[in-house]
């Protein structure tokens, strides 16, 4: 099982647009086969700062949400409302494993 750390900086003036675009892109990934979480963040000290949380059961699941429709159209639609690129850090869970617990 894997996580995803995606953090985003996002322009002051297209946080709503963002925010509004990232819970449509999540209401289709909880759904995607092999999705475990899949949770958006907002920094509590830096209004522009945004964390992905992205948990699925293998590399593969996760690669595969990549491939999406709606990760697509996330994608393409906030480009222009980050002020740097993304940087998503892969992490290993290692417990909970049962995924009875999540």
């Amino acid at each position: 099982m894997i996580v995803t750390f995606v953090h985003i900086w996002v322009k002051k003036d297209r946080i709503n647009d963002f925010i509004e675009a990232s819970i449509k892109n999540h209401s289709q990934s909880v759904k995607e086969t092999g999705n475990l979480r899949f949770d958006i963040l907002k920094d509590a000290n830096d209004p522009e700062k945004f964390t992905f949380y992205e948990a699925y059961t293998s590399e593969e699941a996760a690669a595969m949400h990549k491939n999406t429709d709606h990760y697509k159209i996330w994608r393409d639609a906030v480009a222009d409302w980050m002020t740097k690129p993304r940087e998503g850090v892969k992490n290993f869970i290692l417990y909970p494993i049962d995924k009875k617990e999540w």
